[in-house]
């Protein structure tokens, strides 16, 4: 039986997150369907793509616009509010829409299915320094056109990823945070969503069981969205968001095409490798880490971010 804890109650909305880069109050703007999709992650964690993942298994062959017009960000503050939720509204495909809050500033309905992706915090670490050093200009000035709840304009990034880890994991951008800096809580995000992933509408997904064997993890995902998907269609789909295949055609995938990093779409899709903090975080960073993780996360929670044998784990997790 269903372990007698938080995750037995239905999610509750308690927070508004108003920051440099979105305002959660921008969900009660528009008019969600009861066959909505809701992509989530922390940040660098697979959110791209997941979304592919889910295009393709909503539309047969090319896709017939660029990721981010099929599937926006809901709550990016530096988007026209009008705009999308008209072009939502106008959508008739089922949607699939892109989140990046966490579970307790969401609107929630059991009628929607979510699909939350999280990594290790040490692989999204470098992973965010990537994103964050190859800014462009006008990125920077995109998350500092609208007033954020701190009243400070988002900073350039430090000289070094050291630096960056350093601010990242042990301040926040908002008085309540406690790790994020300059973006938002990790931690935060990632238990809000553990603690209800018994939920029969949510689907916990872990990045790195993408790689490992990711046309099972697609048959996975096409089951819990009620989506039928025969062995050719599945290789099909699978071929077409392996890496490669996705940086080849980087342009359509990556929000903006690519225009707000240095270098272009293929910047944003750079390496989507693992361990790359090995031999550049130092021991006593490396400590810290854990120390932080432990503290933020409960036990299943980290076992499970830090690698654990997913399936096994959350079939434990139910009693």
């Amino acid at each position: 039986m269903l372990a007698i804890n938080s995750v037995a109650r239905d999610p509750q909305r308690i927070r508004r997150i108003h920051n440099h880069h979105f305002d959660s109050r921008r969900w009660d703007h528009v008019a969600l369907r009861d066959d909505d999709i809701v992509i989530a992650s922390p940040y660098k964690s697979g959110t791209t793509w997941l979304q592919a993942i889910v295009a393709h298994l909503v539309f047969d062959g090319e896709l017939p616009a660029p990721l981010a017009d099929l599937s926006p960000w809901l709550e990016a503050n530096y988007h026209d509010l009008g705009s999308l939720g008209l072009t939502l509204d106008q959508q008739r495909h089922r949607r699939f829409i892109k989140s990046h809050l966490p579970l307790d500033a969401l609107p929630w309905d059991p009628r929607r299915r979510f699909l939350y992706i999280a990594r290790d915090g040490r692989d999204v670490a470098m992973s965010l320094w990537n994103h964050y050093l190859n800014w462009s200009e006008k990125a920077h000035a995109l998350v500092n056109q609208v007033p954020n709840e701190r009243g400070e304009t988002f900073p350039l990034p430090p000289a070094d990823v050291q630096t960056f880890f350093d601010g990242w994991l042990h301040n926040g951008w908002l008085a309540w945070e406690r790790d994020g800096w300059p973006f938002w809580s990790f931690f935060h995000n990632v238990q809000t969503w553990w603690d209800h992933h018994h939920q029969v509408n949510i689907l916990l997904l872990h990045y790195n069981d993408l790689k490992a064997d990711l046309p099972a993890q697609i048959a996975r995902i096409a089951t819990f969205l009620g989506m039928e998907i025969d062995a050719p269609r599945l290789a099909t789909v699978a071929a077409a968001v392996a890496f490669d295949a996705m940086r080849l055609h980087s342009d359509r995938y990556v929000p903006c095409g690519g225009r707000l990093w240095k270098g272009g779409a293929a910047t944003f899709l750079y390496r989507g490798t693992n361990g790359r903090w090995r031999g550049v975080l130092h021991p006593e960073q490396l400590a810290a880490y854990d120390r932080v993780s432990r503290e933020a996360l409960s036990p299943a929670c980290h076992t499970w971010l830090h690698g654990a044998d997913s399936a096994r784990l959350l079939a434990l997790e139910r009693y």
